[in-house]
């Protein structure tokens, strides 16, 4: 980040700002990056990733489901059988997000060892 006699231009913090404003509605909640994450894996069926995540009620993950298609980071199928089998799978825009999980998965790994040290 540009900086400034050790500060940020105003101008430079609005600009900063806003885009990550939009990146947190869109992710924000603690369900939508477990979610993604387990996507980048492989397409999936509901119970999958209900079992795969731990702790997620079934009407949240149908919830936070609903608004990452909304969003284009996953696509939902429904196959023509009976009864209808629904997949799920991240798109290409979902998985641009691989940067952002990998640097959090980082910082979450030096921020356990600098809490557990002390």
């Amino acid at each position: 980040m540009a900086k400034v006699s050790g500060n940020i231009e105003k101008k430079d913090c609005q600009e900063i700002m806003l885009p990550i404003q939009d990146a947190l509605e869109i992710l924000k909640g603690k369900w939508k990056l477990p979610i993604i994450v387990s996507l980048s894996f492989g397409s999936k069926r509901f119970k999958e990733i209900s079992r795969e995540i731990s702790g997620i009620t079934d009407r949240v993950l149908s919830k936070e489901l609903k608004e990452l298609e909304i969003n284009f980071l996953i696509t939902r199928t429904v196959h023509d059988t009976f009864p209808p089998t629904v997949e799920y799978e991240i798109t290409e825009h979902g998985l641009s997000l691989e940067k952002v999980i990998m640097a959090m998965k980082d910082w979450g790994l030096e921020h356990r060892k600098k809490v557990i040290a002390s």
